[in-house]
């Protein structure tokens, strides 16, 4: 008994140092996380000078090239383009819901911490085109002395369930140029980005009337419902809600915890 009791006597003594070094460890975890979203999120960074080969794309009769942005720094003319795009991409899909949100995306467009990727047209492209463009759409679109926008992806940095991620906002191309490729290739590099940053995870939010994009994701980029996602914290609530939270997982942790499956 006296063996028993000095043992119990020991490992009691030895858990609040268990406890403690299980606490710092959890903070400086927590720090290194949030080390990693501001070096990501810094104003100065430029994500796309990473990978030049992207920052052109001329396939499927589209030629393209990118550029970088951020939120704070939208001119009126880019914040209006932003608006319309979403307006004629996502009031369908949002139906009744569309007045509501709009204000929210409003909101979430010119914060400091959106980055974005706008695809441009390039000039050659419009000029060998400029017969087919309807009345006033140079006009419309051309929102600088840059070529014509067609589409941007706006991204930010964060964190879910303690796992650093890329959240794509939004994904809106023009409906002229959908189905040439120009998502896919766009996907890519948040991908590309998100691994570069070292990000756990690229994830995306998806309503569930848009059934072109949910095949996008689901069957063509093979994201997956998110361990997150309503449909699969609460089932039965789950399916009253409008969305579903999708993500692709790149290392062993967020799998476990974003996907809730290790491969």
């Amino acid at each position: 008994m006296f063996i028993v009791t000095t043992q119990l006597a020991v490992e009691t003594e030895a858990t609040p140092d268990k406890e403690k070094m299980k606490r710092r460890e959890i903070l400086e975890k927590k720090k290194a996380i949030g080390e990693i979203i501001r070096a990501a999120s810094a104003f100065d960074n430029d994500h796309l000078s990473a990978f030049p080969t992207f920052c052109h794309y001329h396939r499927n009769g589209l030629s393209v090239y990118l550029k970088s942005g951020r939120g704070d720094k939208l001119s009126s003319q880019l914040k209006q383009y932003i608006q319309n795009l979403l307006k004629i991409n996502m009031e369908g899909p949002y139906g009744s819901d569309w007045p509501a949100e709009e204000k929210v995306k409003r909101k979430e467009m010119v914060a400091p911490e959106a980055c974005y990727i706008f695809a441009r047209e390039a000039p050659d492209a419009v000029t060998n085109r400029s017969d087919e463009l309807v009345e006033g759409e140079r006009n419309t679109h051309v929102v600088d002395d840059g070529g014509p926008i067609v589409g941007f992806v706006h991204y930010r940095f964060t964190i879910e369930e303690a796992i650093p991620v890329l959240y794509v906002y939004e994904l809106q191309l023009e409906p002229r140029v959908q189905g040439k490729g120009l998502g896919k290739f766009l996907m890519q590099l948040m991908e590309l980005i998100a691994c570069k940053s070292c990000m756990g995870a690229v994830v995306l939010t998806v309503q569930k009337a848009n059934l072109s994009a949910m095949d996008f994701y689901r069957s063509k980029l093979r994201y997956s419902i998110s361990a997150v996602s309503p449909s699969r914290v609460h089932p039965l609530i789950g399916l009253e809600q409008k969305y579903e939270i999708l993500c692709k997982a790149f290392d062993h942790e967020a799998k476990e915890v974003l996907e809730q499956q290790v491969n």
